[in-house]
């Protein structure tokens, strides 16, 4: 038997399933995060903190909304770059709280 099966070749996923995981999985970490720098400066600006608090969660989830955009949009390495930037606005807020 001379002839090679198809369970010796590696099994390789399909790039364009690949990519679509990808843009799926920064389109939802990017909403979630956005939620949660929403819902922490709701919850912050209500409180007697100074402004610049709610300011850096709101600004931050900004952020994390335009890495959710491009995520869909393909992007995904700069989604994710934004996505950090934005929880590191969110950090300066709650550095300051």
């Amino acid at each position: 038997m001379s002839g090679s099966s198809d369970s010796d070749t590696p099994d390789f996923e399909d790039p364009a399933r690949e990519a679509r995981r990808a843009r799926w999985t920064a389109v939802g970490t990017g909403t979630l995060l956005t939620v949660a720098g929403l819902a922490a400066s709701a919850l912050r600006s209500t409180g007697s903190a100074t402004a610049l608090i709610p300011v850096s969660y709101a600004s931050g989830a900004a952020l994390c909304a335009v890495a959710s955009v491009l995520g869909a949009r393909g992007r995904t390495r700069r989604a994710l770059w934004l996505m950090v930037a934005g929880v590191m606005v969110m950090a300066v807020g709650d550095q300051f709280d």
